[in-house]
């Protein structure tokens, strides 16, 4: 058995929904179809939920999301009468519902519950669609099998009840193709759950787990793992084979192309993860596994943007010990903010942290008493892995570095542009 993953990219349009149609025509294996949101839809449902919760009107971002998936199904089911239509009309008629009624004042909560919807309808829409083609399919509501707490944006897998549910769900008795949702997700109330941004990736690697695939593909729009964005740099290098350790670090210091829970479920039950080009199905891609003879040859740049860089300072001068990065450790759990790289001194205790003006006024009032806080915006983040001089001159060159720091096999520079 092996499990597939298509995320938004992959599935932009009618043409790749053919096109996928045609990936899984090549493989006589049972498969598990993990699909995301269309395109840049997931962006548009949260525009909706910020829309709403800011007392805007929502009726033409609706009337976008709408518009988009009917141009999708318009052009895969000619027949008009096809059930098709009646379906993604009820999903969005459920929508709308929940926009009109709904009096939660959680963010969060609400957040899981409009933005789940992309991946309703993309799993809806392309499981029709390869049935009406004869590509015959089951399609399984992954709320039902992937079973989380009600911790919303970023739910906790409850793994025991995952994988008897799993079990009962997945059993290849009457198909030999289940299509299901990533990224979403079931609590023990009913309600739905998500597991963060870029959590299809995740939802793969956990029916994998459960179910001992012998294999896992991601089908990206990249021809596999790049040693950089090519957004910010020319002339990138493709990863061949890479160790699960290698994959684990790029994805934690912040490469964008697996989801950072990935990788610890297949390592546990040593499962391939290949990374391949959609559009150029053949090619070898990305493999990632035990294999770590190739990590350090090639040098990997992850970059974030629009970062802040926090200096926290006692005001009577003590030292920053033990005591104290422990208070400043509960404040940043208690407001969500994830730090990306953290340097301590004698007196001074410096985190970059992805902007967010509210987040950051909640700290300036929790700490602004006791401490004194420094702030600069509109940075960068580098990182780069198995860095030599010449890669760290390549990546700092025009740049002000306002902080550096290395270790064996990683740099990493807070920088600004000059």
């Amino acid at each position: 058995m092996i499990v597939f993953k298509f995320g938004g990219a992959s599935i932009k349009d009618a043409d790749s929904i053919r096109h996928l149609k045609k990936i899984l025509g090549s493989y006589d294996d049972n498969i598990i179809v993990v699909v995301s949101a269309m395109g840049k839809m997931t962006n548009e449902l949260e525009k909706l939920v910020v829309h709403y919760f800011s007392n805007e009107s929502t009726e033409n971002q609706y009337n976008l999301i709408k518009e988009f998936h009917l141009n999708i199904i318009d052009q895969l089911f000619p027949d008009k009468e096809h059930k098709i239509y009646t379906d993604i009309e009820n999903i969005f008629k459920n929508l709308k519902s929940t926009i009109n009624n709904q009096q939660s004042t959680i963010f969060d909560f609400l957040y899981d519950q409009i933005v789940s919807v992309g991946e309703i309808l993309s799993t809806t829409i392309i499981s029709e669609y390869l049935n009406s083609e004869k590509a015959e399919c089951k399609l399984v509501d992954v709320r039902n099998c992937l079973k989380t707490d009600q911790k919303y944006r970023e739910a906790n897998v409850n793994w025991e009840l995952t994988e008897s549910l799993c079990k009962q769900y997945f059993t290849f008795k009457d198909t030999s193709k289940y299509i299901t949702q990533g990224f979403i997700t079931g609590a023990s109330d009913g309600s739905t759950t998500t597991l963060g941004r870029e959590g299809s990736d995740y939802t793969a690697a956990i029916f994998a787990n459960i179910l001992s695939a012998k294999e896992v593909i991601f089908w990206k729009n990249v021809p596999g793992i790049l040693n950089a964005d090519p957004e910010w740099f020319e002339n990138t290098k493709k990863l061949d084979n890479i160790s699960y350790w290698e994959a684990i670090q790029l994805s934690y210091y912040g490469a964008k192309i697996i989801h950072p829970k990935t990788i610890k479920p297949l390592e546990n039950k040593h499962i391939p993860l290949h990374i391949k080009s959609f559009i150029n199905s053949e090619s070898p891609g990305t493999l990632i596994n035990k294999n770590s003879d190739n990590d350090d040859l090639i040098p990997s740049f992850i970059f974030k943007m629009d970062q802040t860089l926090i200096s926290i300072s006692p005001r009577d001068f003590s030292f920053i010990m033990e005591d104290k990065l422990s208070e400043i450790f509960g404040i940043f759990a208690d407001l969500g903010i994830k730090i990306n790289l953290m340097q301590t001194s004698a007196i001074n205790f410096s985190v970059c942290i992805n902007h967010n003006k509210s987040k950051i006024d909640h700290l300036r009032e929790k700490l602004g008493n006791k401490y004194k806080i420094f702030f600069n915006t509109g940075l960068e983040l580098a990182s780069i892995r198995h860095y030599d001089q010449e890669t760290i001159d390549r990546v700092i060159s025009n740049k002000k570095v306002y902080l550096e720091q290395r270790t064996r096999n990683m740099a990493r520079y807070v920088l600004k542009r000059l």
